[in-house]
């Protein structure tokens, strides 16, 4: 990857397009914003995959972002990430704990930032 300085910030030109990112969302993705956005994704694709193993393939999840907490005397860190996934298919409840905790141990995104920020992660059967 490699992102070029623009008036506004970055640009990078990516096997499916083009990612501009600037710390004014009128102009890009904020940072912020792409570190969240791994997340809630990351989680949902492994999420995904589990459930497939498991022989409860999902008809739809939803990745949704219930809150953000940053730090403002820390630069704006990110201190803790509340996603939740709305799941629809033919799952078992009584199998959601282990694959809670199966998506939480497999997902690169939230294990690479287990240490620095708090990822809490809720669901729902639908």
């Amino acid at each position: 990857m490699k992102f070029s300085m623009t008036e506004h910030g970055f640009s990078g030109d990516l096997p499916f397009g083009e990612l501009t990112v600037s710390s004014n969302d009128e102009y890009g993705f904020r940072p912020y914003q792409l570190l969240v956005a791994s997340l809630a994704v990351c989680s949902a694709g492994v999420m995904r995959k589990i459930l497939e193993k498991q022989r409860m393939p999902a008809d739809d999840i939803q990745a949704e972002v219930k809150d953000v907490v940053r730090i403002d005397e820390e630069a704006g860190r990110v201190a803790k990430v509340h996603l939740h996934f709305t799941i629809k298919g033919a799952v078992d409840a009584s199998k959601m704990d282990r694959v809670m905790e199966l998506t939480r141990k497999n997902c690169s995104m939230v294990r690479s930032v287990e240490d620095s920020i708090e990822v809490v992660e809720t669901y729902e059967l639908l």
